[in-house]
């Protein structure tokens, strides 16, 4: 048994806005020492909602309380020689260093990979950036939406008869994050082998290109045929996909052998026998799927959705109820399996936290501490290293913290 999963792995975490937080954010939530780096005016993500009750602070961001927990968290200016310095020292102390600034910023900066492996030869540096540190669009500038357009998933999201949509949220950035930060686990992994570190490169375009998320399967599919695929029609087949009950909605599979199961479960098992419904080609008709729905649907409307889909459970059915975010903070089963964290921020106070995205049985990590103030742990961190107070309120002073 050991205390956790990352303990004694230092990161340097230069990164701001969502991506690279929630890289370092993945490898804070299993116990390694993530120290946050902010310009002295904070992370730009600190300005971006939700609020708590819908007034704007930097310290009361939903986005940035969430993407740095269990995080200490420093200013630094790197545009004064002595923030550089500053990130130096640290950089000689860590084992990894994260960042995703523009392609050639870090070399700007005096912080380049062949300046770090000087400092620490085992660093490892991962790069996460829009379109990677080489290439024609190198220099190019990206949002969530461009890159899930130009990487191909959103070819294949939204209805057939209207323009393609994008996913909500930052679902792009966060998925090159989680790449982040499983390439970073990989990269140290060889410098604890070797002793010699390296420069990962991420580009957020290339993640969305690969996407496991059904566009893997078309990529597939175009190297043998040559074809393209676009979205498909939504389709509206007989006793399958998402039903309005009384409560909200379902969804339940009973298409193929699971018709009879179904049709039993509304109270006619006839209907599995009607010649209107026994072809299972013609099941996919959206005028055989309505016909079924005048039985199926007012069976639905007499049950929430947790009667339902347990009844469908009891039927061998496949089904899930489509939560709310309320839903979710109320389903059991995350409530016996503690999913949930209560972290307790001296601005917001105690609000409830997703837990951390898998369970170890050989880790009892300890519980989680809030996202830092802007600049809380500045001095701890520099005193640390060895700095005075009177250094401090120096590199105060100047500028360079």
């Amino acid at each position: 048994m050991f205390d956790n999963a990352l303990e004694g792995v230092r990161v340097l975490d230069l990164t701001h806005h969502v991506a690279g937080p929630h890289c370092t954010k993945l490898l804070a939530d299993y116990g390694a020492d993530v120290i946050k780096v902010e310009r002295p005016s904070g992370d730009p993500a600190r300005s971006i909602g939700p609020f708590q009750n819908d007034q704007p602070h930097p310290e009361k961001s939903g986005l940035f309380l969430h993407l740095n927990i269990n995080k200490r968290g420093i200013t630094v200016n790197l545009k004064h020689p002595n923030g550089v310095g500053v990130v130096k020292e640290l950089v000689r102390e860590s084992d990894i260093v994260i960042e995703n600034f523009r392609p050639g910023m870090m070399d700007s900066l005096g912080l380049g990979y062949d300046v770090l492996e000087k400092i620490n030869p085992a660093i490892v540096l991962t790069s996460i950036s829009n379109f990677g540190q080489t290439g024609p669009y190198r220099e190019m500038k990206s949002s969530d939406i461009v890159a899930y357009a130009m990487g191909g998933p959103m070819n294949i999201t939204g209805h057939a008869d209207y323009e393609p949509l994008k996913l909500a949220g930052n679902i792009v950035a966060m998925h090159a994050g989680s790449v982040g930060a499983y390439a970073t686990m990989v990269a140290l992994w060889d410098a604890e082998d070797t002793g010699e570190g390296q420069n990962v490169d991420i580009s957020i375009y290339e993640t969305q290109a690969g996407f496991r998320d059904r566009r893997v399967i078309y990529l597939t599919a175009h190297a043998y045929t040559g074809e393209s695929y676009s979205r498909p029609d939504p389709g509206y087949r007989v006793a399958s996909g998402t039903r309005p009950c009384a409560d909200g909605f379902v969804n339940i599979l009973g298409f193929g052998p699971r018709f009879r199961n179904i049709s039993n479960m509304i109270g006619h098992p006839e209907l599995a026998d009607d010649p209107n419904f026994a072809d299972p080609a013609g099941r996919s008709d959206p005028d055989v799927a309505m016909a079924f729905d005048e039985y199926y649907i007012p069976w639905l409307m007499e049950h929430t959705k947790l009667e339902a889909v347990n009844e469908a459970q009891d039927n061998q059915l496949l089904a899930g109820p489509i939560n709310t975010v309320e839903d979710i903070f109320k389903d059991p089963h995350f409530e016996f399996r503690g999913y949930w964290d209560t972290i307790d921020h001296p601005e917001t106070g105690e609000l409830t936290y997703p837990g951390r995205p898998f369970k170890m049985s050989g880790a009892e990590l300890p519980p989680r501490s809030p996202a830092p103030l802007l600049g809380q742990h500045t001095a701890e961190v520099l005193e640390n290293l060895g700095h005075t107070m009177q250094d401090i309120s120096l590199l105060r002073e100047s500028g360079a913290i």
